[in-house]
């Protein structure tokens, strides 16, 4: 695609498939190597493969809101590539899905661990050991569900308008030297979301004004800008990303 990225290097958090597979792809496909994190070491293998191999990508599996894997994932990734220029973070859960007032407060605290404080940590760890001192860009993976009342996920949308703010705090903190900045998708075909289009995915497109659901490139290339110098003077945003369907009322 280009060479836009040559020389720096990314870590992105639950990449072995779906958008942060797609998110990682693109900034490969740029020039960047990558460090993909996830809880499966045989799904990260697969997705390194694909990525190109250790000469392109490395691997590191564990949880994302363990702080030990962040700070070896971190570890790892300056010592295969030397730095750690960009992150995104992606990982994200939603084990639950009705009403608030049936929500169990259990999972409803691991929401906030893995969707919102453990983006946190990744920023504190990236912080301390390369970005403090050097500087990056960060992009942090928000959704729609956190920009509106969103029924049946509402915990899962609260969550991620808590890391949206975090998202325009941190840039407010970071400036001048990182960038932070989010986007928020709409449904994209993925194992995650399958629950929100299987079996009606043609009912589900027509609501879009682009009448098509969205797909893993469609998140990857604006991360791509975001995490570029071509967004140089672009902080604390949070970037919609949704074929049009917030205009008409969905989601």
């Amino acid at each position: 695609m280009s060479n836009r990225f040559e020389g720096k290097v990314a870590v992105v958090t639950g990449a072995s498939r779906g958008i942060g597979l797609g998110i990682a792809e693109r900034l490969v496909a740029d020039g960047a190597k990558v460090c993909i994190t996830a809880r499966k070491q045989e799904a990260l293998d697969e997705a390194v493969t694909a990525l190109g191999g250790p000469e392109h990508a490395i691997a590191v599996a564990g949880k994302a809101d363990d702080i030990e894997h962040q700070g070896d994932a971190i570890r790892a990734t300056i010592e295969a590539f030397g730095s750690v220029d960009l992150l995104v973070n992606n990982a994200g859960i939603n084990p639950v899905y009705g009403p608030l007032v049936d929500l169990d407060l259990h999972a409803a605290r691991k929401i906030v661990e893995v969707n919102a404080l453990a983006a946190l940590s990744w920023v504190q760890q990236a912080h301390r050991a390369w970005m403090g001192e050097h500087g990056g860009s960060i992009v942090n993976v928000s959704s729609v569900a956190g920009l509106k009342p969103a029924p049946g996920i509402s915990f899962y949308g609260a969550s991620k308008a808590m890391l949206s703010h975090i998202t325009q705090e941190l840039a407010v903190e970071l400036g001048p030297g990182i960038r932070v900045n989010a986007v928020a998708p709409a449904v994209v075909k993925t194992r995650f979301a399958t629950a929100l289009y299987e079996g009606r995915e043609d009912e589900v497109a027509a609501t879009y004004p682009l009448k098509r659901l969205g797909r893993p490139a469609d998140i990857g290339s604006v991360v791509a800008f975001l995490l570029s110098e071509d967004a140089a003077w672009v902080t604390g945003q949070i970037i919609i990303i949704d074929g049009g369907v917030t205009l008409t009322g969905g989601v």
